[in-house]
Order: structure tokens, then C-alpha cells, then sequence
């Protein structure tokens, strides 16, 4: 026995407390009396009522033991130190840039932003809906274009949906679309990949030089280009597409966008891009928001989330999601995208950086790096080094031997400086906004150059590419420079949205848990922010640890031995999973195999991503307990037994229940030939208990965003990986910087958002394997105690074995709302008067709510929500008994803001019953910043940027 175990042993209580210990939200005397509540002696009792035995796991998952926080910091600084930060020049569509400390501590940091939901909400998340339509505002303004959404995955990404959208726009009759060979490399990659699932021809050429064939969809440019090229003007190629009724796409760079002319103002149709240079750290890849802008014809295939602005029931302006709000869920295969969010929160920050900078900081510092750039160039002209032709902005490309390209890669190395290596034996420089003269000295001692003397106009060769209207002339843009009033507008955005500083969020299927600050504090380390993604493998050896342990702990949480990291949101895990499949079945020679059943039940990305991923969608019945009909399954696998690819299902279901035969399922569809999808969205009752490997799953995603506690952030970022059988390894996604064949890059870089990767390894690490056990345990405890507290008051739609819950459960509302005269909106809005986000809302069921409570909640929080639920089942129950009409009721009014209250009143219920139904409510009241919002009117009167000056007390 060491010393060290000897002094544990003889003084038990100096060891720290377990993570576990701050993450779980009852202690062991809490849970006692929530399992005697349910008539269970201990938590294992309780899942072995739950949970099929067939299924269950026997053996523990092979995690290193619980670390406290201040150890798995400290481990994970010592991980960090293996990168290696150089100053970087690598460019390629990713440039180091300064966070405004203010937007750095109150907003990136700040757990009143990041642990918001999507805002499907909208009277209690008017403060980040304003920010959504700030980004939708600047994204218009630098593209020209009158439409834009409330952000994309990455830049990658946003040119696949632009390939898409023009597809779908062409309705599949005109398989064709060129894309110039300039596009930078992880760009070209995502396309080929998203064309070969498609069925589009991808034809790679010099688009401006090139005549365009027919049968065309789209042309795909960017500019700058990879190799930094200002391309000529758009204006020619716009209307050399049009003749093909092809729409034109344009990827831009949004520095660049300060100074030159928006393409739509070119006839570009389509404009993407990543905003990763207003304010977001390289991170290795991400998280950073892309974006997309279309002209008026399309606004309706705009992928994605789009803000738009209404009234409220007072007639105010308010905020709210429109036209795609859920879409997936109401149109499924049909909808436009499998993108449910996106990124909100890095949206949210580039969105501060631009309001911080304002037009004149956003065009000083534009002018700044495209007159270094002209400075370099004249100093390396002077030199005797050959320059690629073209008109630069930030990058420039020297034309160099193989050899020679060598050595200055090494001699950058040697004095920490990273430059770009192109194939062709060229070295690339880009230049951003931290570069210094000091930078600029030493990059032109590399090249054995010194300075010459500048230009007198050093943008002269700009000045015919320069923009003619205003840059960002709303009244927003013009307010925020100074650190006090940015601090101050941040704030009273905050102060408008609940997030779960404020209280419990118990959406089904979304798993808003604790995000411990531990697991955040990381993320802003320099060294994991600071890294470019295509830097060399040796700089990267920090992440590839940290890959390499989240790729083997999941593989073993899943019982699934390979995984990928790159997908960067479970919409894109959903998309690699099913990729996999139909690559998997082409090797095989089975190519036709691609019909994807799907349950009725599930969730509206299924049977959206299983279309981009080149399947016909067939839905399987679910029967009256809301289980898969096997029957009807098997019937289904039979009849389509040659031609069957796959089967997505959610698990435990999404009714929120442990299906007994999910074992019968997925053989049904092996021995058809098929391969079985698993949705991770409900991992957090599987996690130490079962695992998708267990029930019969080929490959799976994760939302790491759900399960291993990344935050939400109003609606993104996230993660989903995906694990996978062995025989389904080959075809994991491919890196997106490197060409393959076949192509099966899913979003812009190897790793996916990077940086947030740290989060769940330090989740994990904290947690080990028993304490991530007790989590889902404490899960289901927490879900079925709510459960059997509120079926008095309003039925539980499923139950499974035992009459148990999973982790979730559904409430019926249907026949108490139909008899009042009321609808489930009104249940929800009237929750924000007792402070909390309403349950998921109509999904799976219509007139249904959806209550997922996690395991890091306390007993108090539980309680507090069901005695908020209780006492609303006694004001519907006041309407239904005649003793107050449906229209005088404070559920039919709610929600009530603190203007209601500090105005006239003539309602038939006291100020006190619309605001402080509950005496606990006074010391924890959270006011909605808006009456009900008007969503019919804002689709009838589309206002998508900042028409109006978006604060309402300046509207009146």
C-alpha cells in the first residue's frame, strides 16, 4: 500500500468530492425518498423495471476513474500544452482575429447566453431573437441580398445547402452544377460529397473563364478565392447562369465583404459564408457560424432558422421564428434542409463583434489588412519573387519550387510562423487582423525581402471593386462603441431571455442538463483557440489526445467500436450514419438498396436527412401504445427486401419509452439485407446502462450537445458524432482537406467544432464510468417520480414495461384544452408566469407535452414545476366548470409582462394571480419581455433585418 493510499485509508474525508457529486441533483437521501415515492428499494431495482433485460449492459464502460474538476483541468492543461500555437498565415477560408473582452466575458463566458434554448419560445427569448435578426441584418447588408438566415453550420456546409437549394429550385431536372476549381479545399470537399448523395454532377472548372453546359443548376465561385484572386466582376458570370436558368452561388469572405461590392448587387442569387472573422477564435475548425443570403424568389427554400419580426398581442413589436420555424417536423421529408438549429451562439458573438466595431471599426480594419497585403506585395515584387496574378485582399500566393516550398516552410516553422503549402508547390500568406508591422518584418525576412516604400493609395487596387451604398446603415450598428453602452445592451438582451440560470428547461428530446463551468472554462484556453485546422499533425497533438480519448470512450459507451468527431450538429451525424449505409451497400454491390423506413413517430430530421443521403423515405406504423408495429415492419422489410438499405429509429423511442422488441426490430431488418440507424437523441437513458451496439444498432450519432452537456447557446453550437459497427469503419466520414474517393466529408474540418470537444472530454473524465451510470439512472428516477406526481392532473400518453417511463414523458392534454376551449399554446405561454420554459410542444404527438426533467435536477426544482403544472390543471379546470370563460382566463392572456401589470386592469383575475400564481414565484420571478407574439401576422408581413430601430421603447 503507498503512503498515499495509507493516509486515504486512515483519514477517509481528505479526499475531494466527485464531480458526480456537483452534477447530479439529489443526493443519495433525496434519491431514497424518490425511489420510495415509486415503490423501488434502489436505482438498479429501477432499471431493471425499465429497461428490457435482454438489453441490459453487464459489464461497466472502460473509463478511467472520476477525476475532480481542479485534476481534470489540470490534466487537461497539460493535453493543451501539446499544441503548439505559431502565428498563423495559413488562410484557407479560417484567419486568427482579436474577441472584444467584453463580448469575451459577457457573452462567450456567460452561462445567461449559452444555456438558452432555441427560441421556439419567443416571449422569453426576445433578447437573442434581437441578435438573430442583428446577424440576419449584417449578413443582408454584406451580401446584397434581402434575405438571410439566423446562421449555418460552417462555411462548407453553407455551400452544400446552396447546392441543394438550387437543385431543389431546379426541381431535379437540371443535374448539373459547375463549381470552380478555386474553391477553398474543404468546400470543394463537403460538395462532392452532398452531390454524389444527391445525384448532382459535379463539374469543377475555371467557372469564370469557361463556357457553362447545359442542363445547369448552379455555378459555385468564391472570392477571394483559395489562392486570394478577386476574381472579375461577378456581373458576366451571373448573366451567363441566368441564360441556363441556373442560379448563381457565391461564397465571400466577410472582412472583404466591409470594402467590396455585394454580389447580389452583381445578380448573384445565392451568397454563403462563415462569419468566423468577426470576433471567433480558430479553434481548430470551429464552432463558427455560416450563413446564407438569397434574393426574394427563394426566401421560402431558405434553409435553416430564420427570425422575423410581428407584433404582440398589444400591438408591440416582438420577435419570432418564421416561415421554417420546425419545419422538419411539419414537412419531414419534403423540408428544405435537415438543418434543425444551427449556430446561434457564435452567430450571437460575430453579430457583437460587428455592432462593437460598428461600419467605420469593421472598414478601418478591412482597409488595415488589404494595405498590408498591397505592402507585402510590393516588398516581394521588389524582391524578385513571382506572385500569382489577380487582385488580393488578404492573400497572396508566391510561386515557388517544390523544393523551395520546403525549405520556407521550414524556415516559417523554425521562427513560429505558419504558412500554406499548396500542391502545386506554391506558398501562400494570408494576412488578418492581428497582423503587426512586426509580423510583416519577420514573414519578409523569410523571403529575404525588405520593406518598400508604400503606394500613395495603398487600396488603388481596389478602387473599381469597392462598394457604392452605405456599409451597415441601421441605427443598431451606430450605438454600441464604447465598452460601457456594448455591456449595458448585452445585458438588457440577457434580461429578456430565460436560459437555466433561471430555472429548470424539461424539453423532451433536448436534454437540457447541467453545463458544469469546469467543462467550459477550456474552451477559451489559447491553446486549443488559437489552432488552424489544417495546421500540421505535429501542432495538433493536443487534440488528437483528446480526440483519441472521446473516440474510445463513446465507442465504448455505444458498444460500437469506430467513430468520427466531424459532424458538427446531429442533423450532419444523422446525414454521416446514413452515408455510411449507402456506401457500405455500393461496396457491396447492392447499390439499389435505398428505401429507409421510418417511424411515424420520428423526429422530423429523419426522414429529411435519409432524402439528402439519396434514400426514398417509407414510413412503418406505430401502434396504439406508440411502439413500432412490428408487424407492419416486417411486412415492410419483406416487400422491399431487395431494395432495403436501412431503418431509423430512436431509442428508447420517441414516445419516451423502452421498446420490448427493439431487439425483433433490428433483426427483422438485417436479415432483409438492411442496416439499422440509431438516433442519439434519447442517449441520456442509455448511457452506462444499455447501448446502442446492445439493441442491434449498426451506427449511431451522439448529440454531445444533449447527453455530454455542450450547451445549447440559444440554438447552437453542437456536436454529433457518430460511432459505428467495424464493417461500416471504411465508410466514416473523410477529412475535408484531403481529397478521397469515394468523398464523404461532412462538414469543414477533421475534427468538426473542435473546441467544444474539451467540454465533453472534461464531462466524461469527471464523471467515470459509475458516476456517468448514476446520471441516467437519475434520469429516469426524475422522470418517472414527475411522471406519477402529475398523472392526477393530466394522463401519461405511454408508458412501457411496469408501467415505467424512460427518461421522458408525455402529457396528454388533448381532452382538457378540447372541453375549456383553449390549446396547448396557451398551457405553454401560461408556464412563463410561474418562470418556466415550456415542455416540448405538439411533438411526437399534437396537443401534447413532452417532459425530459435530466439528472441534474434537484427534488426542489421537480416539485416546483409539477405544483406550476398542478395549479394550471386548476385554472383549466375553472374554464371547463363555467367559473371563467376561455377568453377571460389568464392562460388565454398569458403571458403577462411587468407592463401588464403597471397599466389598466379590467381582467376577471387579480394582478397577483397573473403574476405570482404561487408564493415561491416572488423570490424568483422572471419577467416576459413580451406579450404573446402574433405569428400569423408575422408570416403575412415578412420582415426578416433591422427595417425599424429594434428597440420597441423607441418605437412607440
Amino acid at each position: 500500500m503507498t503512503p498515499e493510499e495509507q493516509i486515504s485509508r486512515w483519514i477517509p474525508d481528505c479526499a475531494p468530492l466527485p464531480f458526480a457529486r456537483r452534477h447530479l441533483g439529489a443526493d443519495d437521501a433525496e434519491t431514497a425518498t424518490l425511489l420510495a415515492e415509486l415503490g423501488c428499494d434502489s436505482l438498479d431495482a429501477l432499471v431493471r423495471d425499465i429497461v428490457p433485460p435482454a438489453i441490459l449492459r453487464d459489464t461497466p464502460p472502460n473509463l478511467p476513474p472520476p477525476a475532480t474538476e481542479e485534476e481534470a483541468l489540470g490534466e487537461l492543461k497539460t493535453i493543451a500544452r501539446r499544441n503548439r500555437i505559431v502565428r498563423c498565415f495559413r488562410g484557407g477560408g479560417y484567419a486568427p482575429c482579436h474577441t472584444p473582452p467584453v463580448i469575451l466575458r459577457n457573452l462567450l463566458e456567460n452561462p445567461g447566453w449559452y444555456t438558452q434554448y432555441t427560441p421556439y419560445q419567443a416571449e422569453i427569448a426576445q433578447g437573442r431573437l434581437e441578435m438573430m435578426l442583428n446577424f440576419q441584418t449584417l449578413v443582408s447588408d454584406l451580401a446584397g441580398l434581402p434575405f438571410s438566415n439566423a446562421s449555418l453550420l460552417d462555411e462548407a456546409t453553407a455551400c452544400a445547402e446552396a447546392l441543394g437549394l438550387a437543385f431543389a429550385h431546379a426541381r431535379g431536372k437540371r443535374p448539373v452544377a459547375v463549381v470552380d476549381r478555386d474553391l477553398h479545399p474543404q468546400n470543394l470537399e463537403v460538395l462532392k460529397t452532398r452531390a454524389r448523395a444527391l445525384g448532382v454532377d459535379l463539374d469543377i472548372r475555371d467557372a469564370f473563364a469557361d463556357d457553362l453546359p447545359d442542363n445547369l443548376c448552379a455555378v459555385i465561385v468564391q472570392t477571394p478565392d483559395t489562392r486570394g484572386r478577386l476574381r472579375d466582376t461577378l456581373r458576366d458570370l451571373a448573366d451567363r447562369a441566368h441564360k441556363h436558368k441556373a442560379l448563381l452561388a457565391v461564397a465571400v469572405d466577410p472582412l472583404a465583404q466591409c470594402l467590396l461590392a455585394p454580389p447580389g448587387e452583381q445578380g448573384a442569387d445565392i451568397v454563403v459564408g462563415s462569419s468566423q472573422r468577426f470576433g471567433l477564435p480558430m479553434g481548430g475548425g470551429g464552432p463558427h457560424a455560416g450563413f446564407m443570403a438569397v434574393t426574394d424568389a427563394l426566401k421560402r427554400r431558405l434553409p435553416g432558422r430564420i427570425v422575423g419580426v410581428s407584433v404582440d398581442s398589444r400591438g408591440r413589436p416582438g420577435y419570432r421564428l418564421a416561415l421554417q420555424t420546425r419545419e422538419q417536423h411539419i414537412r419531414r421529408e419534403k423540408a428544405t434542409s435537415n438543418i434543425c438549429t444551427a449556430q446561434v451562439l457564435p452567430a450571437i458573438l460575430s453579430t457583437a463583434y460587428a455592432l462593437y466595431h460598428g461600419p467605420e471599426g469593421l472598414r478601418r480594419t478591412a482597409e488595415r489588412v488589404a494595405s498590408l497585403t498591397a505592402a507585402l506585395r510590393a516588398a516581394l515584387e521588389n524582391a524578385g519573387h513571382s506572385l500569382l496574378d489577380g487582385t488580393a485582399f488578404d492573400t497572396l500566393v508566391v510561386q515557388t519550387t517544390p523544393a523551395q516550398q520546403r525549405d520556407l516552410l521550414e524556415k516559417a516553422d523554425a521562427a513560429d510562423i505558419g504558412l500554406r503549402g499548396f500542391d502545386d508547390g506554391a506558398v501562400g500568406i494570408t494576412l488578418n487582423e492581428t497582423t503587426r508591422p512586426a509580423d510583416l518584418a519577420d514573414l519578409l525576412h523569410l523571403f529575404d525581402a525588405t520593406p518598400a516604400a508604400p503606394a500613395a493609395d495603398p487600396l488603388a487596387h481596389l478602387r473599381d471593386r469597392l462598394r457604392a451604398t452605405p456599409l451597415l446603415p441601421q441605427d443598431v450598428f451606430h450605438r454600441y462603441h464604447t465598452e460601457h453602452e456594448m455591456l449595458r445592451y448585452l445585458q438588457r438582451l440577457q434580461n429578456k431571455d430565460l436560459s437555466l440560470t433561471h430555472s429548470m428547461i424539461s424539453l423532451g428530446s433536448c436534454t437540457m442538463k447541467l453545463n458544469a463551468a469546469a467543462e467550459m472554462i477550456p474552451v477559451t484556453w489559447p491553446e486549443f483557440a488559437d489552432l488552424h485546422p489544417a495546421a500540421p499533425e505535429e501542432h495538433l497533438a493536443g487534440y488528437r489526445k483528446v480526440c483519441d480519448d472521446l473516440e474510445a470512450w463513446l465507442s465504448d459507451l455505444t458498444a460500437l467500436p469506430r467513430c468520427s468527431l466531424q459532424p458538427n450538429a446531429g442533423s450532419q451525424g444523422e446525414l454521416a450514419g446514413l452515408l455510411a449505409i449507402r456506401e457500405y451497400h455500393r461496396a457491396r454491390g447492392e447499390a439499389d438498396r435505398t428505401i429507409c423506413l421510418i417511424p411515424a413517430s420520428a423526429h422530423g430530421t429523419n426522414p429529411a436527412s435519409a432524402v439528402m443521403a439519396g434514400f426514398k423515405v417509407v414510413a412503418v406504423a406505430c401502434d396504439a401504445k406508440g411502439n413500432i408495429d412490428l408487424d407492419h415492419l416486417r411486412a415492410l422489410a419483406e416487400k422491399h427486401a431487395d431494395t432495403l438499405g436501412a431503418l431509423m429509429i430512436t431509442y428508447p423511442s420517441t414516445h419516451g419509452v423502452f421498446e420490448e422488441n427493439v431487439r425483433d426490430i433490428c433483426d427483422a431488418v438485417h436479415q432483409a439485407g438492411g442496416q439499422v440507424y440509431m438516433d442519439g437523441a434519447n442517449m441520456n437513458a442509455q448511457v452506462g446502462v444499455t447501448a446502442p451496439g446492445l439493441i442491434g444498432a449498426d451506427v449511431c450519432h451522439l448529440n454531445l450537445h444533449k447527453t455530454f452537456c455542450i450547451p445549447h447557446g440559444g440554438g447552437g453550437p453542437g456536436m454529433g458524432p457518430i460511432c459505428a459497427a467495424a464493417h461500416l469503419g471504411p465508410h466514416l466520414p473523410t477529412d475535408p482537406l484531403k481529397q478521397a474517393d469515394p468523398p464523404l466529408a461532412i462538414s469543414g474540418t477533421p475534427m468538426g467544432s473542435a473546441s467544444i470537444l474539451v467540454i465533453s472530454w472534461m464531462y466524461i473524465r469527471m464523471m467515470g464510468a459509475e458516476g456517468l451510470r448514476k446520471a441516467t439512472q437519475l434520469a429516469l428516477l426524475n422522470a418517472n417520480y414527475m411522471a406519477k406526481r402529475l398523472e392526477l392532473a393530466y394522463p401519461v400518453l405511454y408508458s412501457g414495461r411496469n408501467g415505467r417511463v424512460a427518461h421522458e414523458f408525455i402529457l396528454d392534454l388533448r381532452g382538457l384544452t378540447d372541453r375549456a376551449g383553449l390549446l396547448i399554446d396557451d398551457v405553454a405561454k401560461r408556464l412563463m408566469d410561474y418562470g418556466f420554459h415550456a415542455p416540448t410542444m405538439s411533438f411526437p404527438v399534437p396537443g401534447t407535452l413532452m417532459v425530459e426533467p435530466t439528472e441534474s435536477e434537484s427534488p426542489g426544482e421537480l416539485d416546483r414545476f409539477c405544483e406550476a403544472m398542478i395549479a394550471i390543471r386548476k385554472e383549466i379546470q375553472d374554464v371547463i366548470d363555467g367559473r371563467m370563460s376561455a377568453e377571460q382566463s389568464p392562460l388565454h392572456h398569458a403571458p403577462h409582462t411587468a407592463a401588464n401589470l403597471a397599466g389598466d386592469w379590467d381582467r376577471a383575475y387579480s394582478r397577483e394571480q397573473a403574476a405570482f400564481p404561487l408564493k415561491w414565484i416572488r423570490e424568483r420571478k422572471f419577467w416576459p419581455a413580451a406579450n404573446r407574439i402574433d405569428n400569423t401576422y408575422g408570416d403575412r408581413n415578412l420582415i426578416c433585418t433591422c427595417e425599424w430601430n429594434p428597440n420597441p421603447e423607441r418605437n412607440d
